[in-house]
């Protein structure tokens, strides 16, 4: 195998070579062969091999030209394109329909990634994603733990988590473990005939102080009396000493709802 550069320090790059990791990551995404895979960040390549062995088609998207030519040496005579870009810029609209992500991500790309994802006209079937276990588990969190990042995630995918992954298996260890997120496009919308944009605002509304209740939330990011806040949330089945971190995805509807 061609040796490969160790990447710029400053890109957040963890090396992950364990072959039972990298298995594990791709039977999440159920790889099957002629899958087309875009794969974020192939890095040094050993996902990517992975990948191939499996027969998937892989789109490659990476920032670090440094790695640009051993991985175009190892991969020359594969199905496998390289495009030497940040993900955020790349146009998913280029990928062939049901194609699906697979890919071990730099930590400070996650959020940015996930927006992408959701606010995405072309999104895949399924992407798995390598991040940091935290960032896995909040986005995975039912009511009691939700936040802003879980409820726009799970308007738009199915989530389940897989693999743990030590922090000690990647080269350089980053300093906490990574866990294995699963996200599956849902077929139908959550909700019917809703204004993301809206509902997202009432959302980011009670979010915006975690220790408020969501009477004095709502109330002071609406502008609304307080007895008219306590109105729209009895009305919704909501009780008003209830906060933010509390609600399901069904709750959020139902105060959208009333207040539509």
């Amino acid at each position: 195998m061609t040796e490969l550069p160790d990447g710029k320090k400053s890109l957040g790059q963890h090396w992950l070579r364990d072959q039972a990791s990298l298995e594990a990551i791709v039977d999440a995404a159920n790889i099957e062969a002629g899958d087309s895979v875009l794969e974020i960040g192939p890095g040094q390549g050993a996902l990517t091999v992975v990948l191939l062995e499996r027969g998937a088609k892989v789109v490659a998207v990476e920032l670090d030209e440094s790695l640009a030519p051993g991985l175009e040496q190892q991969f020359k005579d594969q199905p496998f394109i390289l495009n030497m870009l940040s993900i955020l810029d790349f146009d998913l609209s280029t990928m062939s329909t049901n194609y699906k992500i697979v890919a071990n991500i730099p930590y400070y790309l996650t959020a940015h990634l996930l927006r992408l994802l959701c606010d995405s006209l072309h999104p895949p079937t399924t992407a798995v994603l390598l991040v940091q276990k935290e960032v896995a588990q909040r986005v995975c969190a039912g009511a009691g733990d939700m936040s802003i990042l879980s409820a726009s995630v799970q308007l738009y995918y199915h989530v389940s988590l897989g693999q743990l992954v030590p922090a000690r298996l990647f080269t350089p260890p980053p300093k906490v473990d990574s866990q294995v997120l699963i996200l599956t496009r849902r077929q139908q919308p959550l909700f019917v005939d809703i204004d993301t944009k809206q509902f997202f605002r009432i959302v980011k509304v009670g979010f915006s102080n975690r220790r408020k209740t969501l009477l004095n939330a709502l109330s002071a990011g609406l502008q609304m009396s307080k007895e008219e806040t306590g109105e729209l949330l009895t009305k919704a089945n909501i009780k008003p000493a209830t906060r933010a971190q509390e609600l399901s995805l069904d709750d959020w509807h139902r105060l959208y709802q009333k207040l539509g």
